[in-house]
């Protein structure tokens, strides 16, 4: 069976993308370390202002670990451990379900220390 042929791209094409893909690379690594930068004088990493941001979107009904986990841009391994780090900076608040004990929702905290309101 003959394989198809895959139509070539000139090299003035394939230079203009990777140059692109590095501008793109390049301006992510940059926004990110400055976003590192102004989060580090809050007191937050990168990936517990994600938490807050993900929780802040989930409304009333809050969201289990799992599905925190599952949202997150940067992946977290632990994120029972980032939010033990998060409920002692007083950002967030763990409540357990009323229809399985199991199964804890953590919750934006209100307050001066979070910053965020509800």
């Amino acid at each position: 069976m003959p394989t198809p042929s895959v139509p070539q791209q000139s090299s003035s094409s394939t230079r203009l993308e990777h140059e692109e893909y590095l501008a793109l690379q390049l301006l992510a690594t940059r926004m990110r370390d400055e976003s590192e930068v102004m989060l580090k004088a809050a007191g937050l990493s990168i990936t517990q202002f994600n938490v807050l941001r993900i929780l802040r979107g989930s409304g009333e009904q809050g969201l289990t670990c799992g599905e925190i986990g599952a949202r997150l841009i940067n992946k977290d391994p632990d994120v029972t451990r980032l939010l033990d780090r998060m409920e002692k900076q007083e950002l967030v608040e763990r409540l357990r379900s009323d229809h399985d004990r199991r199964v804890v929702h953590p919750y934006l905290r209100e307050g001066p220390a979070c910053g965020w309101g509800a």
